[in-house]
């Protein structure tokens, strides 16, 4: 059985038992957290397509841990003019590990 689900404005495919990094989400380590937006469902037999969610479906999932991304550098430059910037940026992340996948 496998889901897709949407959360901080992206899509996953998740199916029980995967871990899988998320925009960060409120909460700390240990939490269950319910995602109701999910997609589609497909349970090996039938297949049901949201318009745009699936009513009454849901994936739990348990908050592993928050974490931050790699460092993004950004660099500006103009060609001979002495204009150069610098400068950085780390995404927040939340770890989550699917538990339950429910459909409708």
């Amino acid at each position: 059985m496998f889901a897709v689900i949407r959360t901080g404005g992206k899509q996953y495919k998740v199916q029980k038992d995967d871990i899988i990094e998320v925009e960060k989400l409120a909460g700390e380590a240990g939490d269950v957290v319910a995602i109701d937006d999910v997609l589609f469902v497909n349970d090996g037999k039938k297949a049901t397509v949201g318009a745009p969610v699936v009513k009454g479906a849901s994936v739990s999932a348990t908050l592993v841990k928050q974490k931050r991304a790699d460092k993004i550098v950004i660099f500006k430059k103009k060609r001979r003019q002495n204009y150069r910037r610098k400068k950085g940026h780390r995404q927040n992340l939340t770890v989550l590990k699917i538990t339950d996948i429910k459909a409708a």
